[in-house]
């Protein structure tokens, strides 16, 4: 049971690891920890989200809690949802860009605020492993809402072009089509993978993964559209692809945003710390406060929170917004783009083009063993660099830098190493994974 209680979610294969009758117990589990009274329920297109659904709604009604069942949604959505309808807190049902065997449960309190594993995830498993709930005297209610409508018309009121642009959409037959269902008028959209098929019968849901991407960025080139949007299984991810057909890197899409934000007036947006420096500087040139954050949803959302910033975006290609519950919004990242193309009246390349100044490695994962001996070697080479431990161990020097930290989902080392020349920044690569390999 253990295994599916994560660090920011509950994920697990159906019905091997996750079935209906563990579905019951966490709905009750949740409403006995959280206290809600009113909880947001969406799910995606797998076909197992639907008996997930009515399990988990099952134990929720048994705690007495009402049910506010806003059907197949993106995961930015059911954000919305909470936050719109005021309730108490909201479950999404979906295992992201996992393949289709899976599932589980994203939580939040109210005001789309996560529950990760240390803010509340391992408390519901004990909840769940002991059968702790009190027994409710009077059961809640299920009911439904579409948000759809008002979900399009928040997104809407950001948009600022001029023209139509021509975008591919590769919908990877799941949630974005839900994500930007109701603002796609606004584009000249070529759709890839446009019927919901929770089996993923052309590629993998995720972006992260270039080989996905090889479909959308022919067809970019093909039609010659201004750019291309590749969504993950739930929609809170999404990658971009620039006229030429190539790749923007998910850090330079953060400095692309920024620039249409920041035409509005000084704001303070958050990068996270394995982004490039060309982020902050393009932050900085264009009036806006650059805050560097740790890795992860839940911390980047509480960090911009404590400092009132507008937007976050991250190298996984989350992005996040204030205006959607200091959450993810990957209609309103589409939007902003579209926004920026409009107003500078240049093609997508030639905008990315100044951001891609530097050498990056990407990030390299290595399987070790025993993290401790790792991390202190690293410590004692490289304390004569600006080192810090917001998130592993990262140390800066004038013309190159690196990040090195535990993954918070698997067994690994995770490298990022950037540098000013391709060649230097494979020599400090090269010499950091020796360090972390042997």
């Amino acid at each position: 049971m253990s295994g599916i209680f994560k660090a920011y979610d509950i994920r697990g294969v159906y019905p091997v690891d996750l079935d209906a009758a563990m579905a019951e117990a966490i709905g009750r589990a949740y409403i006995e920890f959280t206290g809600a009274k009113k909880v947001v329920v969406g799910r995606d297109m797998r076909p197992h989200s639907e008996p997930l659904f009515q399990a988990l709604a099952k134990g929720m009604v048994a705690q007495g809690a009402e049910v506010i069942d806003i059907g197949m949604c993106s995961t930015p959505q059911s954000y919305f949802a909470n936050g719109t309808l005021k309730a108490d807190g909201s479950v999404m049902i979906t295992a992201s860009h996992n393949p289709g065997e899976w599932n589980g449960f994203k939580l939040c309190r109210a005001n789309a605020v996560p529950i990760s594993g240390s803010t509340g995830i391992m408390d519901i498993q004990k909840i769940v492993e002991n059968r702790s709930w009190k027994e409710c005297g009077k059961p809640g209610r299920i009911t439904t809402y579409d948000i759809r409508p008002e979900y399009a018309a928040f997104l809407r009121r950001f948009a600022k072009m001029d023209r139509k642009l021509k975008v591919v959409v590769d919908y990877a037959n799941a949630m974005g089509l839900y994500e930007i269902g109701g603002i796609t008028d606004l584009f000249d959209i070529v759709p890839l993978y446009d019927t919901l098929d929770g089996t993923f019968p052309n590629h993998e849901a995720n972006p992260l993964h270039l080989a996905t991407l090889d479909a959308i960025r022919a067809k970019v080139v093909e039609v010659g559209a201004d750019f291309g949007a590749a969504f993950d299984g739930d929609a809170d991810r999404c990658g971009f692809i620039d006229d030429k057909g190539e790749i923007i890197p998910m850090d330079l899409f953060t400095a692309l945003i920024a620039q249409d934000i920041l035409s509005d007036g000084p704001a303070t947006i958050l990068y996270d710390l394995r982004s490039s420096r060309a982020v902050p500087e393009c932050i900085r040139a264009n009036g806006g406060k650059a805050i560097q954050s740790r890795v992860g949803h839940a911390f980047i959302k509480a960090q911009m929170r404590e400092n009132d910033a507008v937007f976050a975006g991250e190298l996984s290609g989350h992005y996040y917004f204030k205006e959607n519950f200091t959450a993810e919004c990957q209609g309103l990242a589409l939007i902003k783009l579209a926004n920026l193309v409009c107003k500078k009246g240049k093609p997508v390349s030639e905008l990315v083009a100044p951001l891609r100044k530097y050498f990056s490695s990407g990030e390299i994962n290595s399987t070790v063993a025993d993290v401790k001996p790792v991390l202190d070697a690293i410590r004692k080479k490289y304390a004569d660099g600006n080192m810090y431990e917001l998130d592993g161990i990262s140390s800066e020097y004038p013309n190159w830098w690196f990040n090195v930290r535990s993954s918070n989902t698997e067994p690994l080392l995770r490298l990022i190493v950037e540098a000013d020349s391709e060649a230097l920044m494979e020599e400090k690569r090269d010499e950091l994974l020796k360090l972390i390999r042997g």
